[in-house]
């Protein structure tokens, strides 16, 4: 009796009698960032993310790329951030955090705005991938990092104000002359030159000349 060919089975439309969904097509929105100094990596950043993005089944919604300091406002990635916002986007795509945040709370403030939104966040040299549970728990471990940093700077913060206080430095803001109208007044009656009351108070001839106007006028 010959064997019975197998024949293999299609897949069936229908999961547990429900209709089977199709999957997502992710909609990606790129982001490639460069110093001024550095644009020759523009290409290589844009390569490197558009095969992931191949790779990964995603078609690419929003492609921006942004050329300054860091600390220049990212106004392309603004762009971006609208995209998400307005639901354009499914996940944001990178080539290293360092082009995305300015900083470590920066970089966890605009990735904790995402997740609220739904979009995810990859960033392709540190293998980050927000979209899969290993991905959120790394984000966790930024917020650590995030809070470490804030601590940092206030530490600093406090330490150079404790000793510009131990070297006499005034803090604050400048008194302005008006401040000091009383005493320039005092020292216009007792016969001190306008230049002389400037140099003494630390304060302009203009204001000087002023407040000594509208002294005489009233």
């Amino acid at each position: 009796m010959p064997a019975k060919q197998a024949f293999p089975k299609a897949k069936s439309a229908y999961v547990f009698g429900q209709a089977r969904k199709p999957a997502k097509m992710f909609r990606a929105g790129l982001y490639a960032r460069v110093s001024t100094n550095d644009q020759q990596t523009l290409p290589m950043q844009h390569r490197a993310m558009r095969e992931y993005a191949a790779r990964r089944g995603w078609t690419i919604a929003v492609n921006v790329r942004e050329v300054g300091s860091g600390a220049a406002k990212r106004e392309a990635r603004e762009k971006l951030l609208e995209a998400a916002r307005r639901r354009e986007i499914d996940v944001v795509l990178v080539w290293r955090l360092d082009r995305w945040g300015r900083s470590v709370t920066d970089l966890l403030a605009t990735l904790q705005e995402l997740e609220h939104l739904g979009v995810g966040f990859v960033s392709l040299t540190e293998a980050l991938d927000l979209t899969t549970p290993a991905g959120r728990a790394m984000a966790g471990l930024l917020a650590v990092f995030a809070a470490f940093e804030r601590e940092i700077l206030g530490e600093r913060t406090r330490a150079g104000l404790a000793q510009a206080r131990q070297n006499g430095k005034r803090l604050g803001r400048p008194a302005t002359a008006a401040a000091y109208a009383a005493e320039i007044r005092r020292l216009h009656r007792a016969g001190v030159p306008k230049a002389e009351i400037a140099r003494r108070l630390n304060v302009g001839r203009t204001s000087v000349r002023r407040i000594l106007g509208d002294s005489s006028q009233n």
